[in-house]
């Protein structure tokens, strides 16, 4: 299968290369950080960079498992140092090592040393190492195929087909880059898709937090994926699983919660008052990392591909380096997103189709609401009309939004 380049995150690493200072790349479990790294040694190489130069290590690889002791994995990494030039260190899967914080903060230390660690999880750059490098890493927070990268990635055969059928197969067969493979096998990838989820569930959620009862994360997990961009809160959650028997208090909802945040699997959308422009405690709305993973394990997608729309909206506002909250103006008033770049807002409103003049005016309220000049845009899956303005409200195609052309 031919390498998908995704030269957005490949230009963050040649932008940062012999910058001092520690290069993290976070994502979700087979979201591509392997193979950018792959990429970027490649180009690495192509400007005359040494293959000695490069040491490159993955700690998922069982060659490598004697070095999961951080003085070994030190020693091993600065015998190989070429000490009159540049090295170039990859380490991959980083959270296998024990306190690995002390080899990356000693390798850091080395004038020679350009230092590119990834973990599968957002917790592995919690805790020690942040404390011990505060000022002395940047991150870059990887995520599965946009639309945009999925399309350029389609086989000849299949970039003929229309927007919306690339769309469908988008949602249908997924975003993680090695689905792409079996493009025309969906049974395939979701069997490729089913050990990516039982990975994360059991090695990045409950070894790590040392959960005994794996049917209730499991029965929290999908009730997630069945009320992506629903409100909710942990005790809202175990309200419903007492109502079905399974007995378990909010505190434990709530640690559930956040190590499926920390794995990467959802993500938490805070509410933000657009009056008064702060963040409101409690009550938020999840996401899921790919909308494939989610049909997996949800039946009758059909019936709420307006959630679907709006998962896969916030993402794609992630992707382009927004912060994004759930606008609450008033005591009833929700704009779907606020999305916020550099301190200025931008605010969203997402729905399958406002043909209906009656959904249309219910769309529009809430951002005719907001005061202030900063964009406004109605995202829908409707062609015709696609591109209109009500009022300072501009209305888009959301499937030419996610290509960048609207």
């Amino acid at each position: 299968m031919k390498r998908l380049e995704r030269p957005d995150y490949l230009n963050w690493l040649i932008n940062h290369k012999d910058q001092q200072i520690i290069k993290v790349v976070t994502g979700v479990r087979r979201c591509g950080k392997s193979t950018i790294f792959a990429i970027y040694r490649d180009y690495l190489l192509s400007q005359g960079i040494l293959p000695e130069q490069i040491i490159s290590l993955n700690f998922e690889d069982l060659d490598y498992e004697d070095l999961t002791d951080y003085r070994l994995l030190y020693q091993y990494v600065k015998e190989r140092l070429c000490p009159d030039k540049m090295n170039y260190i990859f380490l991959d899967e980083i959270q296998h090592v024990d306190a690995y914080e002390k080899a990356v903060d000693s390798l850091f230390l080395r004038e020679n040393c350009d230092v590119y660690i990834t973990g599968s999880n957002a917790y592995f750059m919690s805790g020690e190492l942040a404390t011990l490098l505060t000022g002395r890493y940047i991150e870059l927070s990887m995520m599965p195929l946009s639309f945009s990268e999925f399309c350029s990635g389609l086989e000849e055969g299949r970039k003929n087909l229309s927007l919306p059928e690339k769309f469908m197969q988008y949602i249908e067969t997924g975003s993680f880059p090695y689905v792409l493979k079996y493009q025309y096998g969906p049974e395939e990838a979701k069997e490729y898709m089913d050990g990516i989820y039982h990975t994360i569930l059991l090695n990045d959620v409950v070894k790590r937090l040392k959960i005994s009862d794996v049917n209730m994360l499991e029965s929290v997990t999908r009730y997630l994926m069945h009320n992506i961009g629903n409100r909710t809160t942990p005790s809202a959650i175990a309200n419903t699983m007492v109502s079905k028997q399974r007995k378990i208090d909010s505190k434990t909802v709530d640690r559930y919660l956040r190590g499926l945040t920390d794995s990467l699997l959802f993500y938490e959308a805070r509410r933000y008052n657009i009056k008064g422009k702060e963040l409101l405690s409690s009550i938020s709305k999840y996401y899921v990392c790919d909308i494939a993973l989610r049909n997996m394990l949800v039946r009758g997608k059909d019936s709420d591909i307006g959630h679907i729309l709006e998962n896969l909206v916030y993402l794609e506002l992630r992707r382009r380096g927004f912060q994004v909250y759930v606008g609450q103006y008033g005591t009833d008033g929700e704009v779907d997103f606020v999305a916020i770049k550099n301190g200025q807002p931008e605010y969203y409103q997402v729905a399958q189709t406002v043909m209906d003049e009656l959904v249309l005016k219910r769309e529009l309220e809430p951002l005719r609401k907001i005061q202030d000049n900063y964009p406004k845009y109605l995202l829908t899956l409707d062609e015709l009309f696609s591109d209109m303005n009500y009022e300072g409200i501009q209305k888009k195609y959301v499937l030419k939004w996610f290509l960048g052309q609207s």
